[in-house]
């Protein structure tokens, strides 16, 4: 494999040579870790999308893309969808969903599937966002699969994290935990035209009110009507904002922790065959005495 080529074409690279690099990052090609060592430091920071399944992150980010675009940006979106846990599958749906961008010369888009994964990302969202980074993008998009309160992956990944709420979750909001009222950085209640949006919007406040002197950033608030464009630009501009005060805060090197964490993490079980665990574990299951446990430790941790 002709890693050099593909590290020389980034600088310019047409969106075939960068849809081939990213396939070969994806799918750990012999060689791939020492093209990523090579890879020039990006500039782009990251802007994550995430949120409960049907709150419009596709269509909020399929707007933020035309506010971008009409500003003159080069923007590059990674959409992950949820795959199968049997077969690894996805119907990567945002192919449908923004059909619009796909032969657009100022947008890359690269459909992924979580592969099994949990925390709504791919496996190798790091590496992947390493290569597109480097590509030379302005912005840098990652849409997530729905999440829970603990699948919380894409805070460890994205510099500015939005988090996207309908207005019908207003109840949800008086139990939520941490979780995804800790890791935002911009809170957005989509599909704000209907009803029961303003008290969502409320409720949020008032339960983001005793955080608000304790930080630096002021968590923005904002309600947007995707399908009609409404709050888009307000949007740009806060994650333009934060984008701003993240490069001189704290919060980079817990970021920076987080990615080489997960990395490490990857690098260590690269032995660890799924197929392999599967078959082994089939065996070892027949036994009457049979402990995960005693097993792991046996097998795998020494």
């Amino acid at each position: 494999m002709n890693w050099q080529f593909l590290l020389s074409d980034l600088t310019s690279p047409t969106y075939q040579s960068l849809a081939r690099a990213i396939t070969l990052v994806e799918n750990r090609v012999e060689g791939y870790w020492n093209f990523l060592q090579s890879l020039p430091p990006g500039k782009s920071l990251i802007t994550g999308i995430t949120g409960a399944p049907g709150a419009g992150k596709s269509t909020l980010t399929d707007a933020l893309i035309q506010e971008w675009v009409a500003q003159g940006k080069k923007v590059g979106v990674v959409c992950v969808d949820p795959s199968s846990p049997f077969h690894l599958g996805a119907l990567l749906g945002d192919r449908i969903r923004m059909s619009n961008w796909y032969n657009h010369p100022q947008v890359y888009i690269r459909s992924l599937a979580t592969r099994g994964s949990l925390g709504g990302l791919h496996p190798q969202i790091i590496e992947i966002c390493a290569v597109l980074q480097s590509a030379g993008f302005d912005e840098l998009l990652v849409e997530t699969v729905g999440v829970g309160q603990s699948e919380i992956e894409i805070a460890g990944l994205a510099d500015t994290t939005v988090v996207v709420m309908v207005p019908e979750a207003g109840d949800e909001v008086q139990t939520m935990k941490s979780g995804l009222l800790e890791i935002a950085d911009i809170f957005v209640v989509n599909k704000s035209d209907r009803p029961d949006a303003h008290q969502m919007i409320k409720n949020l406040r008032s339960m983001l009110a005793p955080a608000f002197g304790n930080n630096d950033w002021e968590i923005p608030i904002l309600s947007t009507i995707a399908t009609q464009h409404t709050g888009i630009q307000e949007l740009a501009t806060f994650i333009a904002k934060h984008q701003q005060f993240q490069r001189s805060n704290e919060r980079k090197k817990w970021l920076l922790a987080q990615k080489a964490y997960q990395i490490i993490g990857q690098y260590r079980m690269r032995d660890i065959d799924k197929n392999h665990l599967l078959q082994t574990l089939e065996n070892e299951m027949k036994q009457s005495d049979f402990n995960l446990f005693r097993f792991l430790q046996e097998k795998y941790v020494h």
